[in-house]
């Protein structure tokens, strides 16, 4: 249906929106051709098609709604080790290609449906502006401002509910995609913080050697890092459990030992502190023989380790955890228990 074929009276009013046209002489030898007749579409000139334009436009914002609805649901309910078979693309994560596909369909509808409102319901009237000046007098401004309401008036946002109201619900919901992806800074720890591989039995093994350790291993002044028996590198969460479980091996004369507790859970001037620095986690591997003092080298946190490792300098907010050692009937150090405190930086419910 074209305009032609459309009585008059049913047409929108003709803005006078065309350039002048010129001709083309000495001094401007290229003629302004002007502007093509405005041809309506068929949503001015039929309200019904208007309507249908409507619905489409509202049909894509709900679809948008139920598609970020959808994401949320995905992110809740599907665990994360799942996997699909999507072809030609293989196995991958059922997770990653639900939250994909539904936060891809959600940001599209919003676009497509936005794009379609422009372009069958706004309105299309072709608009000619001579340049001027870079700044812009009063009455410019005024006129601006008075586009930009005209522009509003002419989006029908006001008469067109049903599109309102769809997009103000898509725009709405559509954030809270993102609002749920935060909980992926990392699964939420419970007491995991608070307990390490370390147990009653286990033999401190030499991360070098790969060897457990006995007491003559260790001599007075050394440095000595250990893991627990059993943790290997090749495992999958090694990297994990050697963070929370890496400890830091030193013996001094017994008679050196200021800390009472400290000499209870050591063995024959043999102690065992937990690697890991209390500030913001760095492995402490610094040593120094004469003062007995461990230094961290990311931020300088020194820690006395004849005096209950506890810090002499530095941001570090705590001493450093005691693992309580002994030895066995076959001659090997071993751990008496867990740690009694969690390890590494403290955070806000350390007990």
């Amino acid at each position: 249906m074209s305009s032609q074929d459309i009585p008059e009276k049913n047409l929108p009013a003709e803005q006078d929106a065309h350039g002048a046209v010129s001709v083309a002489d000495d001094k401007d030898p290229f003629a302004d051709p002007g502007l093509p007749p405005h041809e309506h579409r068929i949503q001015d000139i039929d309200e019904r098609a208007a309507k249908r334009s409507e619905r489409a436009v509202a049909m894509l914002f709900v679809v948008s709604m139920l598609a970020t609805v959808a994401f949320i649901a995905a992110y809740v309910a599907i665990p994360v080790d799942r996997s699909v078979y999507i072809f030609p693309i293989g196995h991958i994560s059922a997770l990653n290609f639900a939250l994909g596909m539904t936060l891809g369909i959600s940001l599209f509808c919003i676009g497509a449906g936005a794009v379609h409102w422009a372009r069958t319901l706004m309105s299309d009237v072709e608009v000619a502006e001579d340049r001027h000046a870079v700044q812009s007098p009063p009455e410019v401004k005024a006129k601006v401002l008075a586009d930009f309401a005209e522009g509003a008036k002419e989006s029908a946002l006001g008469r067109r509910k049903l599109i309102r109201n769809t997009m103000f619900g898509a725009l709405a919901l559509f954030p809270l995609s993102g609002v749920v992806l935060l909980r992926d800074l990392g699964p939420l720890p419970g007491t995991s913080l608070r307990h390490t591989l370390w147990s009653k039995g286990k033999l401190l093994v030499n991360m070098n050697t790969n060897e457990p350790l006995r007491p003559s291993d260790v001599a007075v002044g050394s440095l000595t890092f250990a893991k627990p028996e059993g943790l290997e590198e090749h495992d999958h969460d090694f990297q994990k459990e050697i963070a929370k479980a890496a400890l830091m091996i030193v013996r001094i004369q017994p008679d050196n030992i200021k800390d009472k507790r400290e000499l209870e859970w050591s063995h024959e001037g043999i102690v065992a502190y937990s690697k890991i620095c209390t500030h913001v986690g760095c492995p402490i591997s610094l040593y120094e023989q004469q003062t007995h003092h461990a230094l961290c080298p990311c931020h300088q946190s020194t820690f006395d380790l004849s005096d209950g490792a506890r810090v002499i300098f530095g941001p570090a907010g705590h001493a450093l955890p005691q693992l309580r050692i002994g030895v066995n009937d076959e001659g090997y150090l071993e751990a008496l228990g867990d740690f009694e405190e969690p390890v590494g930086p403290a955070f806000w419910e350390r007990g």
